[in-house]
This record gives C-alpha cells, structure tokens and sequence, in this order.
C-alpha cells in the first residue's frame, strides 16, 4: 500500500491546551501515521469570532496508507474524543479541531472534503508553522510557495511562539 504526505493543522483554546496537544499528536500517531516534523505551537487571536481565549496552533506532517476520506473518518473521531461536535455552525471555541491542509499534491472537492484545504492562504496561524516545517512546499492549485504563501499574505494577525514554559508545565 502506498504511503501518502499528509498536512494536518491542530487548533484549541479551551482545557489544558499542552496536554491537548500531547494527546492528539499521540493519536494521530496512532490512528492515521507516523508523524515526520512537527513544528512549534502558536498563539494567534480567533480567527472569524470573538473569544477571550486565545488558540493555539500546530502543524503536523504525517506520513499516512489510508485514504483522504478514512483520514477524514479518523480526524472526526479523534475531534469527538475532545467532545467536538461538526456541524454546530459557524466558528467557535473548542478544545481541538485538526484540518487537513495537503494529502500528497491532491486536488479535490467534494461535499465533505476539499483539497488543498481552501483557506489555508488567508490564515496565517496556519502559514507560520507551515512555513516552519514545509516552506518550499508548493501549492498545487496556485503554484505558490508557503513560504511565498506567507510573504504576500494579508491576515494581519499576530502570530507568536508559545512559551516552552507553557508547553511543559511544571
């Protein structure tokens, strides 16, 4: 069975955010593949609603045998197992949500799945840690960099490293 490179973006801001982050990482291990680089964790405000609570953000690059759809499955159950419910409509805060950003050079829409993840271009919560691991990734849609991706892009967010304090509690 041949084996795919996966992008998965991980983002919460609520519960204990370092253990949340151990924890997915760990089942995404687990449940869809090894993981090849991970980058630094991120804090940036929310991005399309209001919360007091900041999200943090990860970048994971995974290598994967299964199928966009069974990584789909995969990524429902581990969100679940943080007691995340799809469809509740619109953006909120949550304890963890995984997208994926790329599966192999993969152009696809469907009603459940679109690939490369649409609005990866406008978030640069997602574009920093991408950049960090994957910066001559090339888009397949428009030819473009992440780390040229980066540079032209025009979410004006703040995007800063989280303290290793905070990651690693004591």
């Amino acid at each position: 069975m041949e084996e795919h490179q996966l992008f998965l973006c991980l983002g919460g801001n609520l519960g204990p955010k370092a253990e949340n982050f151990h924890r997915a990482l760990m089942l995404i291990e687990e449940r869809i593949g090894p993981l090849r680089k991970v980058s630094p964790v991120y804090a940036s405000p929310p991005w399309g609603f209001r919360t007091r609570y900041p999200f943090w953000n990860q970048v994971a690059e995974v290598a994967t045998r299964l199928s966009p759809e069974a990584v789909l499955r995969e990524i429902g159950d581990i969100e679940r197992l943080f007691g995340r419910k799809r469809g509740e409509g619109g953006y909120r805060s949550r304890k963890m949500d995984v997208d994926i950003l790329f599966y192999d050079r993969l152009v696809m829409a469907t009603g459940a799945l679109t690939l490369p993840h649409p609005r990866l271009a406008e978030r640069r919560f997602v574009l920093v840690p991408l950049a960090d691991i994957a910066p001559e990734l090339i888009h397949p849609v428009t030819g473009m960099t992440v780390a040229r991706m980066l540079a032209t892009s025009s979410d004006p967010s703040a995007v800063t490293p989280v303290s290793p304090q905070k990651l690693h509690p004591r």
